[in-house]
């Protein structure tokens, strides 16, 4: 029900993303460099900082520390109950699931769904391409086959109906904003998506360990994509970003309202006038999403949403910040 999109005309766009991708990057670029580089000074921390695997000081054990990190000799001398800080490994491989499918072609807030996955993506390749950092991408834009990968630093990467892009992981700010060219290039293809088959590929072949970042809607059946979620967290730090529009989440009262799948292209007319119909909406929409913050609590991935309607950026900034508030004191997500 999430999936419908309206078919009247919405509010005046500006042009699609792919004829103004180098404009609109090089915005984000500034964007993100203002808002995010002031929580990186200090200790190396990437976006989701874990504890790492290199000794670093020792301190005072706090309530919630993990009891496997005691530094026995210290609390010997000292008779107080020590832990040892570990620091994080300076080279860092970061992958992202991008979900480009038919669903994220929609948008009625300040941005289109696709605009805030690209966006995120940008905020994500600022974060962690540093000290030599990797990062690639899987790029889906419908089920089906997968494209092999090749050169992606001069532009979209090929990708026909039911294509999965895979764009290797390199090191470099130029090749950084060449995946991000790609990705803002990449054309949305007609047809469903296979959520769980894009996670998958992050799974095949075997990594060592690192970051995967998965970016959707989450619409499709949590039963696709939840069981791929759960064996990448086996091997890594999972971060789920979900994009929501304000109009999955409820209808307006704007009387009869034709509004079509864009993916199937089944097309609909919605009394809107109906409070009933769009308290149900609301309450189905809101069991929707419960369902899928459910099913990535359970697959232990990190769970960030944005929203179209909102200041995406700030809220990434609030995440980032509670991610390392937490690492300081010793929690878990």
């Amino acid at each position: 029900m999430a999936r419908a999109a309206a078919v009247t005309s919405p509010t005046p766009r500006p042009a699609p993303l792919g004829d103004r991708s180098e404009a609109v990057l090089s915005r984000l670029q500034l964007l993100v460099t203002r808002k995010l580089d002031g929580l990186l000074q200090g200790d190396y921390a990437g976006l989701l900082p874990g504890p790492g695997s290199e000794a670093g000081e020792s301190r005072e054990y706090r309530p919630g520390d993990d009891v496997r990190r005691m530094d026995w000799p210290v609390t010997a001398r000292t008779t107080t109950a020590h832990v040892r800080r570990t620091v994080a490994d300076r080279e860092l491989e970061t992958w992202l699931a991008l979900d480009l499918s038919a669903s994220l072609d929609f948008g009625t807030g300040q941005w289109l769904k696709r605009e805030v996955v690209v966006a995120a993506a940008a905020a994500i390749t600022h974060l962690t391409v540093r000290g030599g950092n990797r990062i690639g991408a899987v790029i889906g834009t419908g089920g089906g086959t997968s494209t092999p990968a090749r050169r992606w630093r001069g532009g979209p990467p090929p990708a026909g109906p039911g294509a999965f892009t895979r764009l290797p992981a390199r090191s470099g700010r130029k090749e950084a904003q060449g995946l991000l060219r790609a990705v803002a290039g990449t054309a949305i293809q007609p047809g469903r998506g296979d959520l769980g088959a894009l996670v998958d590929m992050l799974n095949r072949p075997p990594r060592r360990r690192g970051v995967a970042v998965v970016v959707s809607d989450f619409l499709a059946p949590a039963e696709q994509w939840a069981r791929p979620v759960r064996k990448l967290r086996v091997r890594h730090d999972v971060l789920a970003i979900e994009v929501v529009d304000p109009r999955e989440l409820e209808l307006p009262d704007v009387g009869v309202l034709p509004v079509v799948d864009p993916e199937s292209g089944e097309l609909h007319e919605v009394q809107t006038a109906d409070p009933r119909l769009r308290q149900r909406y609301a309450e189905a929409a809101a069991a929707q999403r419960a369902t899928i913050a459910a099913a990535l609590r359970g697959a232990g991935a990190a769970h960030l949403r944005l929203r179209t309607d909102r200041d995406w950026l700030l809220d990434m900034v609030r995440f980032v910040a509670a991610q390392r508030h937490a690492r300081t004191r010793g929690t878990t997500r």
